[in-house]
């Protein structure tokens, strides 16, 4: 049972008005909690305990794994408990169960210790354990059991050896003496030696090798040692073990608790759990003499408790003997003097607990006033005068919410980026080369019909060839608009035209366009012609109205055009598309398309290839290189760290040597003049003779000098040139360290290319839980190109208002707090920078981001783990924006000069602009 505080949870009884409320009305509801079965009177009382279940504060009783609520409490202990009675022994668990019943045992762990000495070296029928022959041990299985009667009769033993398996050659069960706690350890060993017994065992496998674990060496295994596997051999206790698994005294332990209960009465006995004990045919009747004698060990223990009790409060007092009036009268002065210093006694206590009470609540203030450990909930962290003073900025700069593409219309602009993010990254199962979003954003503002697109064309061409390898149902979006049309006339409602043209029109016209769109072939050399016919073919078989609401009305825009097409006013905008009349081809209609529905369609192809066996494909080839990659992560981490050690080694041998020289290079070694080499006596040369034996000895300290000397110069140039070498290897070590640097700094990049294949995830969350994206460098986009330069996507960083989970966390933590957030978003984030949950905004110069940068503040978790990962990727990020800037001034045009065809006519060259030069380099030419 979990347990909570160490203390066990007791279940909730029904209330005695409750109990008589069923009898006398059994139809009144009540409040059931199935998990545990309890029922309460008052929804209040329901909540209440069910709040007290799901704190995070019980402990798995068996494991002991804390920090659970009360129903992964139980869990967790049915698990265990399944796993464990798996694994432990079933023919010696009736055994185990009849020795533990009704013994008397202050501590689980001694009775654990008294089972584990009498069974360990006792088997049963049916048990499976191993068999030790010279060595090679084999998993067997015991068949008969040979009682220590049969010791000395091996004959008796061989006469019974046809006898029914799994039994004993007598009728009682074996051990019953050896196995009974209540006989004492000796005297069953005595009449119950398991020494003596012998067991007929049937060898059912060779144990697997285990000389790959540690200290375990392997056994060579014969074929002789083979041929023994399927026989039957008698053996001994000796040659028999348990699998470690399945009986140690951890094992045995939590087998016992999980099957027995003890009262908390002292020295109640422990006993076996009824459903167990039925089951496994244990006594749950406890016999007149276990009864008597658990009573005489309770009666002992609590007189010897209360013989301790007594002692402590000292012998009794003598009868005593009656007081003359003058003893009465000294009692009694006795008595007012104990009463006058009990009351003072009385008064110094109140003053001293008073004096406590003051005491502790002024460490409590304090201990409110405690500084906080940072980095803690962001939340929290409030910017005082010392970080205004120090620069830090109050209010969050404003993101630009006009500069997103699409951000007019609600869920627009997320579409368009959902679909982008999908094309760039997963652009090598797709074969689609890689495009920048403002690409993508022209591309899909392109209306000139005369003039194709082929970033369009690719794109579609790219998801019809994926989305032919998913499941569809055939005419799947004309059988959805006729059962949208019979679902109104059943219930009576008239069909509203959308366009002005019905579901009969609209059908009539799709029945025979892109019938054939899963075989046609859409050909790079041929400029993917008829990509818009097999558009419309593939939704009409993957599209409905359930999946895509909005397939009615883009259906009737793709195959319908306005009645005054051919008129001299020149083709209509996608805006002012408002009535459809004559049957067109979609090649011509598509580009009548408003971006908005371009952007419908796309998202709704590329929900649908996510489910494709490419990019599955693609995605588990992906992780198998992050698996990889983490590998390598590792080895240059432990080759650079080698490295750095290394050069620490040469750095520090390199100060010992320059300290041990204070001459430096040795060469300026002054030599001794002739003067100094002579003695002190030279004016005593008078005789001949003298004169000899001094020179003598002046020639030999002068060649002693000159060999000291030119060994000093000798070590000296060896200590240079060795320094020299060492000089040279830290610069080679060097080099090694800032090679593995790059290479270090290139598996981030290849990290972060194929994580983004696997999962997309934010930089980071402000304080606000705002949540900030970068998208550049993911899939098959690169952050950086041939020859160093940087490269983007986005070229921004964009920020996402919080979650609707989110924003409940701000309210919760508000109400903690009993704080106006949304006084506070408006202090921090500014009136227009609050975002909602579907809000997005982006930063798109650098002075904007370096701002926001020295806005987030590093106290708070979320904060400072977005600005570390800003700080790591911040050139690539920086780099990327002004190359973007840099594109966008070097092909600035007038703002609808790409979108329009009298520009065009005038003689501005649309063909030029950067979304028109894109060719698809992926593509493959067959297709």
């Amino acid at each position: 049972m979990p347990t909570c505080r160490r203390k066990r949870v007791v279940l909730t009884e029904p209330s005695q008005s409750l109990l008589l409320a069923a009898q006398s009305d059994p139809t009144r509801h009540v409040f059931y909690l199935e998990q545990t079965g309890e029922i309460f009177e008052t929804y209040e009382a329901y909540a209440a305990r069910m709040s007290f279940y799901r704190l995070k504060q019980f402990q798995c009783e068996v494991t002991g794994k804390s920090g659970l609520d009360y129903f992964q409490a139980v869990e967790s202990e049915r698990q265990e408990a399944r796993t464990l009675h798996s694994r432990f022994s079933e023919p010696l668990k009736p055994a185990v169960l009849k020795a533990v019943q009704w013994q008397v045992m202050g501590r689980l762990d001694h009775l654990v210790e008294a089972v584990y000495e009498r069974f360990k070296d006792r088997y049963f029928p049916g048990e499976r354990v191993l068999i030790d022959l010279s060595g090679v041990k084999y998993y067997a299985r015991v068949e008969k059991v040979y009682p220590p009667k049969y010791n000395a009769d091996a004959k008796a033993r061989d006469a019974h050896m046809d006898a029914p398996s799994s039994s004993t050659i007598d009728d009682e069960p074996p051990h019953v003496i050896g196995g009974d706690l209540k006989v004492p350890a000796k005297d069953a060993y005595a009449k119950d030696d398991p020494t003596l017994y012998y067991y007929w065992v049937h060898l059912t496998d060779l144990e697997r090798d285990k000389s790959h674990e540690k200290g375990k060496g392997s056994v060579k295994i014969s074929d002789q040692d083979k041929r023994l596997v399927g026989s039957l051999i008698e053996v001994q206790c000796s040659m028999m073990s348990r699998d470690r698994l399945s009986f140690s005294k951890s094992i045995l332990r939590r087998f016992i608790r999980d099957c027995v209960d003890r009262d908390a009465a002292v020295a109640s006995p422990w006993t076996v759990k009824p459903p167990i004990a039925k089951r496994y045919g244990v006594d749950s009747v406890m016999p007149e003499e276990t009864r008597q004698g658990v009573e005489n060990i309770k009666k002992g223990e609590i007189d010897k408790r209360k013989k301790i009790w007594e002692d402590k409060e000292g012998p009794p007092t003598k009868k005593q003997k009656k007081m003359t009036a003058a003893q009465e009268e000294k009692a009694r002065a006795l008595a007012v003097a104990a009463e006058k210093r009990e009351r003072e006694a009385r008064e110094k206590a109140e003053k001293q607990r008073l004096a406590k009470e003051e005491a502790e609540r002024i460490a409590a203030e304090k201990k409110k006033k405690k500084p906080v450990r940072y980095p803690t909930e962001d939340l929290d962290v409030r910017i005082g005068d010392k970080e205004k003073k120090a620069g830090m900025r109050v209010t969050r700069p404003l993101a630009n919410k006009l500069s997103l593409p699409f951000n007019d219309i609600p869920g627009a602009f997320e579409s368009f980026l959902m679909a982008w993010n999908f094309l760039v990254v997963y652009g090598q199962p797709l074969h689609l080369s890689v495009f920048s979003l403002d690409e993508l954003e022209h591309a899909l503002r392109h209306s000139v019909a005369d003039q194709p697109c082929s970033l369009l064309a690719e794109i579609h061409s790219t998801l019809i060839y994926n989305l032919r390898t998913v499941a569809f149902v055939r005419h799947s979006a004309l059988l959805s608009l006729l059962k949208r049309k019979e679902d109104l006339e059943a219930a009576g409602k008239q069909e509203v035209p959308v366009l002005g043209l019905t579901i009969d029109e609209l059908v009539a016209a799709m029945a025979d366009v892109g019938n054939n769109w899963e075989r046609v072939p859409l050909r790079y050399a041929e400029v993917r012609d008829g990509w818009e016919e097999a558009l419309v073919g593939c939704l009409k078989d993957h599209a409905n109205t359930t999946n895509f609401p909005r397939i009615q009305e883009i259906l009737t825009k793709l195959l319908f055009a306005p009645a005054d097409t051919s008129s001299e006013s020149g083709a209509p905008t996608p805006n002012d598309i408002t009535h459809l009349k004559n049957i067109a081809h979609p090649s011509d209609t598509y580009y009548n398309l408003p971006a908005e529905d371009r952007i419908a369609i796309l998202s709704f192809m590329c929900n649908l290839a996510v489910s494709s066996k490419a990019i599955h494909a693609h995605m588990e080839s992906c992780e198998e290189q992050l698996t990889a990659l983490r590998k390598e992560k590792i080895e240059v981490n432990r080759q650079k760290k080698q490295y750095q050690e290394e050069m620490g080694v040469l750095l520090d041998e390199t100060k010992e040597e320059e300290s041990l020289t204070p001459n430096g290079n040795g060469d300026d070694i002054a030599m001794p003049e002739s003067s100094e080499l002579s003695d002190s006596e030279g004016g005593s040369e008078s005789t001949s003779a003298a004169g000899k034996k001094s020179t003598r000895q002046k020639d030999l300290r002068l060649k002693a000098h000159t060999i000291a000397h030119s060994k000093e110069r000798e070590a000296a140039r060896a200590k240079q040139a060795s320094q020299k070498q060492a000089i040279a290897e830290h610069r080679r070590l060097d080099e090694e360290v800032n090679k593995l640097e790059r290479r270090l700094e290139g598996i981030e990049r290849e990290f972060r290319k194929l994580l983004g294949a696997v999962r997309v995830k934010p930089l980071g969350r402000d304080r606000f839980y705002n949540r900030i994206w970068w998208f550049d460098g993911m899939g098959s986009a690169s952050l950086v190109g041939s020859g160093g330069i940087a490269l983007y996507g986005t070229g921004r960083l964009f920020i996402q208002g919080p979650s609707e989970f989110d924003l409940q966390q701000l309210e919760k933590k508000a109400l903690e707090d009993n704080e106006d957030i949304d006084q506070r978003r408006r202090e921090e984030e500014g009136e227009e920078g609050m975002l909602k949950s579907s809000d997005w905004a982006a930063y798109t110069e650098l002075e904007e981001i370096e701002a926001f940068v020295s806005w987030l503040n590093p106290k708070g978790h979320r904060e400072l783990a977005l600005k570390t990962l800003l700080t790591k990727w911040w050139v690539h990020i920086t780099a990327g924006m002004r190359k973007r800037t840099a594109d966008l001034n070097s092909n600035a045009k007038l703002p609808d000069a790409r979108r329009s065809a009298r520009k065009s006519a005038l003689g501005y060259d649309l063909s030029r602009d950067p979304y028109m030069l894109w060719t698809n380099r992926r593509a493959i030419n067959s297709s």
